[in-house]
């Protein structure tokens, strides 16, 4: 039974910047990909950054790229979004979720089936 509970969300002024961190339990190989997804009030689960637990390959959704950075901890098993210049458009409860097979792109929330409980975003201007 694979595990995820992120952590690290918060309230920040434009500009500002938040780790998020997705510790995952339970067993996962390097046939995986994991994945940072946000929702915002009445809008759709978008894909922000995926990556692949095997060869390190990125896919960001076009809004974060150049902000936002997906990297992960193999031994601690622990997958990061580092989110800088952050903006008030970046506000959602954001999800990590994982798969076991496929590619880090693309990078949509249809194609995974483990998720976290969410942590919230909020970016005020």
């Amino acid at each position: 039974q694979v595990q995820l509970v992120e952590s690290g969300g918060g309230s920040v002024q434009a500009g500002g910047s938040l780790r998020l961190s997705c510790v995952i339990s339970g067993y996962i190989d390097d046939w995986w990909c994991m994945g940072w997804f946000r929702q915002a009030p009445g809008k759709e689960r978008e894909g922000v950054a995926c990556i692949s637990r095997g060869d390190d390959s990125t896919n960001y959704a076009d809004s974060v790229k150049g902000r936002f950075t997906i990297s992960q901890d193999r031994f601690e098993s622990t997958l990061y979004l580092q989110m800088n210049s952050l903006k008030p458009g970046d506000t959602a409860m954001y999800y990590c979720a994982a798969k076991p097979r496929g590619w880090a792109s693309p990078c949509v929330p249809g194609d995974y089936n483990h998720w976290g409980q969410g942590t919230q975003v909020t970016v005020s201007s």
